[in-house]
């Protein structure tokens, strides 16, 4: 039997690693709550973190009903507020302009990317399930002709060479080999582009990982890269720093009051409080232009 270039096309499979196969695995059967109740909310499903001051009241709330709501309401403010601090950072931007979301989970951040400049927006993700239901958001938004989800590998996307203005990974560097991954965001960004990433990562200055960072990798099936590794790969691949920030300290009360939130604990979050806490571990933002 032959088949056409573009029935080829139609059905291209990420090129992946038994490690992929097993992340994609997860990801293709993972329904916790964390990710899908905050969700609802708004129709904004962000598989990432959040910062900023907590609104300690909605511990105080007597209803129990109401208090789970609101609960998930603010830890859904938080991390939408991390959506909006990256994509700031991607600017300036206009309708004309294509952003890449690599490792885009359910699609939250490309969907605040293409709100808050109308720009097109390309999301990638391992995850066959996840792709699936991104698109079908963007449809009940009616916006799946500006904002795209692929089924694909983000270290070999596809895509076409410079034809993004930016490109980000939010909480998702640390499935995949550095390296490679920066040379791809440099294949597709044209010269100027913006690259944004915010991620955890282990404090060199430490020393090695700490048993916290270690916990971590096993319960998300990850490899935490040391804050060392992200800029000695982003120079080798032609993306040089203009801003870092340390979010360590303003992503603490999203933690701590993710662990207050019964209907919502996974059992990692006093690791994290941990370990930002004893500084092995930080939560950073590096945004660096392809030169």
């Amino acid at each position: 039997m032959t088949t056409t270039p573009d029935a080829a096309a139609a059905v291209r499979l990420p090129a992946q690693s038994v490690y992929q196969n097993r992340v994609a695995d997860y990801w293709n059967t993972e329904a916790n709550p964390v990710n899908l109740e905050l969700g609802r909310i708004d129709g904004l499903y962000h598989h990432h973190y959040g910062v900023g001051e907590a609104d300690w009241s909605v511990l105080d709330e007597p209803d129990p009903g109401l208090r789970r709501d609101r609960i998930t309401a603010e830890l859904h403010r938080l991390e939408h507020a991390q959506a909006e601090l990256l994509t700031a950072r991607l600017g300036p931007l206009s309708t004309a302009d294509r952003v890449f979301d690599a490792g885009c989970g359910r699609g939250g951040g490309s969907v605040v990317a293409h709100l808050r400049y109308g720009c097109e927006a390309d999301g990638v993700t391992i995850s066959a399930k996840q792709a699936e239901f991104a698109n079908e958001q963007a449809r009940k938004r009616g916006i799946d002709d500006k904002v795209r989800y692929h089924h694909r590998n983000m270290l070999d996307t596809g895509l076409p060479t410079g034809a993004f203005a930016a490109s980000w990974n939010n909480e998702s560097t640390m499935y995949v080999e550095l390296d490679l991954l920066f040379a791809e965001h440099a294949r597709l960004l044209r010269r100027g582009g913006r690259y944004v990433v915010i991620t955890g990562c282990y404090n060199d200055t430490y020393g090695r990982a700490s048993r916290e960072v270690s916990l971590i990798n096993a319960h998300y099936i990850c490899d935490i890269h040391p804050r060392s590794a992200y800029f000695r790969a982003l120079a080798r691949n032609r993306l040089v720093p203009v801003h870092v920030e340390d979010l360590t300290e303003v992503a603490l009360p999203y933690w701590e009051l993710r662990s207050r939130a019964d209907h919502l604990v996974t059992g990692i979050e006093e690791t994290f409080i941990s370990a930002y806490r004893n500084g092995s571990f930080q939560y950073l933002l590096i945004a660096a232009d392809r030169v």
